[in-house]
């Protein structure tokens, strides 16, 4: 069986309830990434993506 993000994401709160998950996609009219906190995700990031940006998130989620 093949896991989508929202797949993943169960698993990992299952570990972890405080995980703080970041969704990357790049189908730019995804419901997921539109909507990244209500479907339980910390933050989202287009792909393709540069370093930066995604230090960018991660640093956003950390705080």
């Amino acid at each position: 069986m093949a896991w989508g993000g929202k797949e993943a994401l169960v698993e990992i709160l299952k570990i972890d309830g405080e995980a703080k998950v970041i969704v990357s996609s790049g189908y730019s009219n995804d419901p997921i990434m539109a909507n990244c906190k209500k479907h339980g995700f910390k933050a989202a990031i287009s792909k393709p993506f540069l370093l930066a940006d995604l230090q960018k998130v991660i640093n956003t989620v950390l705080v």
